[in-house]
């Protein structure tokens, strides 16, 4: 054989895809090795382009993840972001570069196979198309954009570019939520008819104050300028300002809602709703927000309500599908879920799929009585028996959607929360504000979903 050298070079991209489709057992020549750095091949190459403190939380997933390399890390807060997550990323070993303009990042990083976008959603679209043209895979954190114009830029660009961009629901890769939809609400119907959903997301008022920043460590009044903020108060609270965010019925309701259309497989038709500015003066987005859902599903109408509040954390956060036989109770908090059979309901009927494991057999001290020696009301119900969900969740939250990305990347896989299903959350999601303005409820057009 010539040992003649070649400046052919191995695209990275086919390169994961080929590892990924040949398998464990191939056998590298020190050829494909050399040209690979050295590093295993199916590594993956990143930039991180948001350092703040979503892009901390998903930089710790990542770091759980083996075969993730962080090359660089893209901030405007040089002094407090930029500084501390490249050091980190040193810590263990992640030599990187920095960068305040990710378009030098763009222009100097050529061994990049992906970017994580974790920047303020007004920047996601702006910040996305670029990637995605300079060929990088995306995974963008949600919301897709603050604008739908922005989102459908997002979806054309990837669909022209064919490279993947998976936006940030990670409850699409949470496996206790994927069970739920298919073992569930799909697989045994234990619900029955679905008829409505409930779920909420409320914070307390000290989760909800404005963020502050070190006085040492301000960013100066021409850079903050450059990159769409008016002051250091919003660059830190943006999700605020309209422009820059959409509120919290945005920032965390979109996550929730995604799932209302997820598990009833079907986009909403309506929505009505109401907030305002009812405690925190100053700010731009309504801090307390109540939607509903008009949903047509085979079955039939299926009403969603939906409340995010910044003033009280009663209850936390969760979602409730009810229907005609039984509740489902589900939340990201991986200590909460159970499911309940309507005391009518035969339990015989249930006993399949306790033995299927779909689900886990009730505590047998709750039985369906009233409590203590009270006689039911003709009007009350008995206490429906609860069972539970069994499937943990022993990761961190965004690990799995992490793994996902990063597995279809290598050619593994298909993305659980592709730009299309992004786009649909958004269009969702964003009617909302627009129906609090209007003080009316609004109808979704057959084509609003559609790019």
């Amino acid at each position: 054989m010539s040992n003649q050298k070649t400046d052919k070079k191995i695209d990275r991209r086919s390169f994961l895809y080929s590892t990924a489709a040949a398998g464990a057992g191939l056998a590298f020549s020190p050829m494909v090795l050399g040209q690979a750095g050295g590093k295993k091949p199916d590594d993956i190459n990143i930039g991180l382009l948001g350092c703040g403190a979503q892009g901390q939380i998903l930089m710790n997933a990542c770091l759980k993840i083996p075969g993730i390399r962080f090359k660089a890390v893209c901030d405007i807060w040089t002094a407090y972001n930029q500084k501390r997550v490249s050091r980190t990323l040193k810590k263990y070993k992640h030599a990187n570069n920095t960068y305040v303009d990710y378009r030098e990042m763009l222009d100097k990083e050529k061994d990049l196979d992906a970017v994580i976008i974790a920047t303020p959603d007004f920047w996601h679209s702006e910040h996305t198309v670029a990637c995605l043209e300079a060929g990088l895979d995306v995974y963008c954190e949600k919301e897709m954009s603050n604008t739908l114009e922005g989102a459908r830029k997002m979806l054309e660009v990837a669909k022209r570019t064919g490279k993947l961009l998976q936006i940030g629901h990670q409850r699409r890769s949470n496996p206790r939520y994927i069970h739920c939809y298919e073992k569930l609400i799909n697989g045994s119907k234990l619900l029955g008819q679905i008829t409505t959903i409930n779920g909420q997301w409320n914070r307390s008022k000290t989760a909800c104050e404005d963020l502050g920043w070190p006085k040492n460590a301000v960013i100066d009044q021409a850079t903050l300028g450059k990159y769409g903020f008016d002051s250091m108060k919003q660059f830190r609270n943006w999700r605020w300002y309209k422009g820059l965010g959409g509120g919290p019925i945005v920032d965390l309701g979109s996550h929730q809602i995604d799932i209302y259309s997820w598990f009833l497989g079907t986009n909403p038709k309506a929505v009505m709703a109401s907030g305002g500015i009812d405690y925190w003066k100053g700010h731009d987005w309504y801090d307390n927000v109540m939607a509903i859902y008009e949903y047509e599903t085979k079955q039939g109408i299926v009403r969603a309500f939906y409340q995010t509040i910044t003033t009280n954390s009663s209850n936390g956060y969760f979602e409730t599908f009810m229907g005609d036989e039984g509740t489902l109770i589900i939340s990201e908090a991986s200590g909460r879920g159970s499911i309940y059979r309507e005391a009518w309901v035969p339990p015989q009927n249930w006993e399949k799929w306790v033995k299927m494991g779909y689900i886990k057999e009730p505590d047998k001290k709750e039985e369906e009585k009233p409590a203590g020696d009270a006689v039911l009301d003709v009007r009350e119900s008995p206490k429906p028996p609860s069972y539970d969900i069994p499937v943990t969740m022993d990761k961190l939250y965004h690990q799995p959607h992490l793994e996902n990305f990063f597995d279809a990347v290598r050619g593994k896989g298909k993305l659980n929360c592709p730009a299309e299903i992004g786009y649909e959350t958004a269009v969702t999601v964003l009617k909302v504000n627009e129906a609090v303005a209007a003080g009316r409820k609004l109808e979704f057009k057959p084509g609003d979903f559609e790019v």
